[in-house]
């Protein structure tokens, strides 16, 4: 007789994966010899810049590179990412105090949670939201409340009521912009207003920057630190993921108060011993070298993003134009709304053989809608879209 085994409360407290039954659904097709174009994670699809590859390359020659590395990540890259933030934002950052490196973003808001929650602790994380803001939470024996999301004063002014309502009042707020999975974005003086809400109310801000270079139109993206007085309150993290096509080497920073940042770097020299440190020795070469690829990155999605916005508005799917992100963030036609957006999306990969992500995914309030990610070129998308129509027959095309 095999023993029963129970898992962690903190397990049994995460809902089931939403979007498991439509990985599996696009799985059995796939297996079927069905060609499913997918749209649905965000996982960049183009190769990471040669330069970076290059040196990559060359430091793995290197033994010593071979050996455990600085869990807080090495001091030059450390500086690097100061100079970066210098450069690009005017932030000075201190990198002995004000930077940590992390292995992902996912993994670098994980152990913060560790690192500052508790139970009986809660934060707020706005709905709709990148997942992981939510579930690092939840991993960390503390609770959330939710708040609906927004980027002008009528959140501000919902932050300050809920916060003055709990008993005992929020330790964290959670932030994104530009905003994943909704494409929302923000100017400097919304970030004045936060941390101004912040030090009233004693509350750590952590803004999660992962889009910060995918931006179109003209459109500049703020740094939460760019901000009198935000490192007085918060940290920010950035990736290299989407900025410079680096998703699988799993590299990021968390940068801003020195706090914040030593708890981070605490918690993870018992958990980790850093990134591989080829890895960090080629991200150097990144941050430092010749910004035009990141540039480059941002012109093929702002391409990919109008030729898609443009043929889902033609065959009668109204949709607006992302200034920022990787994503469309798409409110269902108006006669299917009533499906959901589970069922809506299943529609869409048994009868236009396209995958994209429930809305629901995010958060209850993203029930209405489906988060489509410009992760195919401009023909695969145009394929997507003739498949689209032809399964949910919005209009006759002229």
């Amino acid at each position: 007789m095999k023993n029963v085994i129970e898992v962690s409360n903190r397990l049994l407290r995460l809902p089931p994966y939403l979007f498991g039954q439509l990985n599996d659904m696009k799985l059995n097709l796939r297996q079927k010899g069905v060609d499913i174009i997918d749209l649905g994670m965000g996982n960049p699809d183009k190769a990471t810049p040669k330069h970076i590859v290059e040196k990559l390359r060359q430091a793995v020659q290197d033994p010593r590179n071979h050996r455990y590395s600085a869990s807080k990540g090495v001091y030059n890259l450390r500086k690097a990412i100061a100079y970066y933030y210098d450069k690009k934002h005017h932030v000075k950052l201190n990198p002995d105090k004000e930077a940590v490196a992390v292995i992902g973003t996912k993994e670098g808001l994980s152990h913060l949670s560790l690192a500052l929650l508790g139970p009986g602790d809660t934060a707020l994380v706005p709905n709709p939201a990148f997942p992981i803001h939510m579930y690092s939470v939840i991993l960390a024996g503390a609770n959330v409340i939710n708040i609906p999301l927004g980027n002008d004063d009528t959140f501000i002014s919902n932050l300050h009521n809920v916060t003055h309502k709990l008993i005992p009042k929020p330790k964290i707020l959670f932030l994104n912009y530009p905003n994943n999975p909704t494409t929302q974005v923000v100017e400097p003086d919304f970030f004045k207003e936060i941390v101004k809400y912040a030090k009233k109310h004693n509350v750590i801000v952590i803004h999660d920057f992962a889009y910060a270079d995918i931006v179109f139109d003209g459109y500049k993206a703020p740094s939460f630190l760019q901000v009198k007085g935000a490192k007085d309150v918060g940290i920010e993290f950035f990736t290299m993921s989407k900025s410079f096509n680096m998703p699988g080497w799993r590299i990021g920073f968390c940068l801003g108060n020195s706090q914040i940042v030593s708890a981070l770097s605490k918690i993870k020299g018992y958990y980790d011993y850093g990134i591989f440190q080829s890895i960090q020795i080629a991200t150097i070469v990144a941050l430092k070298g010749d910004q035009k690829v990141v540039r480059d990155n941002a012109l093929v999605y702002q391409k990919r993003r109008d030729v898609l916005c443009d043929n889902l508005n033609r065959i009668g799917w109204e949709v607006e134009k992302p200034k920022a992100s990787m994503f469309l963030w798409a409110r269902l036609p108006e006669k299917y709304r009533k499906l959901g957006s589970i069922k809506f999306c299943k529609k869409l990969m048994e009868q236009a053989n396209v995958s994209v992500s429930p809305g629901i995914g995010f958060g209850e309030a993203g029930d209405e809608f489906v988060r489509i990610a410009l992760v195919e070129n401009e023909l695969r998308i145009k394929q997507a879209v003739r498949q689209i129509h032809k399964a949910l027959k919005l209009k006759k095309l002229v």
